[in-house]
């Protein structure tokens, strides 16, 4: 081999071991957190390696202020992009991590603060219209609820039934409730 093929092995070598660590961007996507059939997972390592755009409290029942918080992380190259153009580039994952939530009185009064991490929902961005023939995937988006106890498969089994639901109301702003998002909206009216 010559210096300049040991070069490029190396160079490769490198990128292998060392790109995954400067974080996940949305063109990554595909080959990272999507299978070749759709099947989406988990980010590894999201709350280290992505960024927090804010939370969601979930109204609670007697007795409770709140039932759970969802608090909500995506990369800082789709926050970049959504910033400049108003839209999640194709790739973009937005992960919802569940948490469950107690209510308590403190010196500032009636208070809720989260527990235990109960879910994630996982939401990913596809302009291609990639998996046509997969149920989790419509609308411009993958759509996955895991729950904690099995993070490594989703229990949604078809988005229109699963998830639209929730998610009619914010069908204007690409499927997505922006106004939990002060992050990506800040000067955007």
């Amino acid at each position: 081999m010559t210096v300049k093929r040991y070069f490029w092995l190396g160079a490769g070598v490198m990128a292998f071991f060392i790109g995954p660590a400067f974080g996940q961007t949305a063109s990554d996507t595909f080959s990272t957190i999507v299978s070749g059939d759709g099947t989406i997972s988990i980010p590894e390592n999201y709350r280290e390696d992505m960024v927090f755009i804010g939370t969601w409290g979930i109204e609670g029942g007697e007795g409770e202020i709140t039932s759970g918080f969802h608090n909500v992380y995506t990369s800082r190259d789709v926050v970049d992009h959504y910033q400049e153009t108003g839209e999640f580039p194709d790739g973009a994952v937005l992960v919802k991590e569940l948490l469950g939530a107690v209510s308590g009185r403190k010196t500032t009064g009636p208070i809720s603060w989260g527990t235990d991490i109960t879910g994630w929902f996982v939401m990913v961005k596809d302009r291609e219209g990639r998996f046509p023939d997969n149920a989790l995937w419509g609308n411009g988006w993958g759509w996955s609820l895991f729950n904690a106890d099995d993070p490594a498969n989703t229990v949604t089994t078809n988005f229109r039934v699963d998830c639209l639901g929730c998610h009619i109301p914010a069908k204007k702003d690409d499927w997505i409730f922006m106004e939990g998002y002060p992050l990506l909206t800040e000067g955007k009216e």
